[in-house]
């Protein structure tokens, strides 16, 4: 397994081990269901089992690590009644987001919206899926910061970590990164226009399609 290695020397140490474990996680060097043994945790990223305990109890809290009784922690499993239940939120969230964002956005934020775009749809955000991933999250931390409304922000914030886990699942689906891409450049076409009903539908729209591809790869798993 590649080296986690923590830099002793910039944030505080609990902070690093919390980053990379969840990093870890999110890019699936971690994979659902996985036991997570302290012993091999402590050896992978050098520090001691106080500080790695403190570390996995965060994450529990984010719900990413779920522990077990008498067995110990394991990296949370999203279900398939769960992961409807998230697309739910974020499809209701995201269209009031886009509504906002054209309402309210800056010609600053506007313009840094139209450039995240461009880069999530380029050759350059296909480098890995990683890569990819970070890019529609800061596609999303731009629209959250002008949507105007700090609660939608604050809850699809910290929804984020299990979105991006789905996001992983419906953008493994042949031919829908071309789909998606199309769909956010509609969306931005729209808030530009300051089009608030139609980047309401389009945003919505494009949660419900994810949320399509998603249902149908949970079943495929049955």
């Amino acid at each position: 397994m590649a080296t986690l290695h923590i830099n002793r020397a910039t944030v505080s140490l609990k902070q690093q081990v919390i980053d990379r474990l969840r990093d870890a996680i999110l890019d699936g060097t971690f994979a659902a269901g996985q036991k997570l043994v302290e012993k091999d945790l402590c050896a992978l990223l050098g520090v001691s089992r106080t500080l790695l305990r403190e570390a996995l109890q965060h994450l529990e809290a984010e719900e990413l690590i779920t522990t077990i009784p008498h067995k110990g922690p394991m990296v949370a499993v999203i279900d398939q009644a769960e992961a409807m239940a998230i697309y739910q939120v974020r499809q209701a969230l995201e269209a009031l987001a886009g509504e906002g964002f054209a309402l309210n956005a800056s010609d600053e934020q506007m313009q840094a919206l139209r450039a995240s775009m461009e880069y999530v749809t380029s050759e350059a955000a296909y480098a890995s899926t990683q890569k990819l991933l970070e890019a529609k999250n800061d596609f999303y931390k731009t629209l959250l910061n002008g949507c105007g409304n700090q609660i939608i922000a604050n809850v699809l914030t910290q929804l984020n970590n299990r979105i991006t886990l789905l996001r992983r699942l419906s953008l493994a689906e042949a031919g829908r990164i071309p789909e998606t891409n199309d769909e956010l450049r509609r969306i931005v076409e729209a808030l530009e226009n300051r089009h608030a009903a139609l980047a309401k539908r389009l945003c919505g729209e494009h949660v419900a399609n994810a949320a399509k591809i998603a249902m149908k790869r949970f079943v495929s798993r049955e």
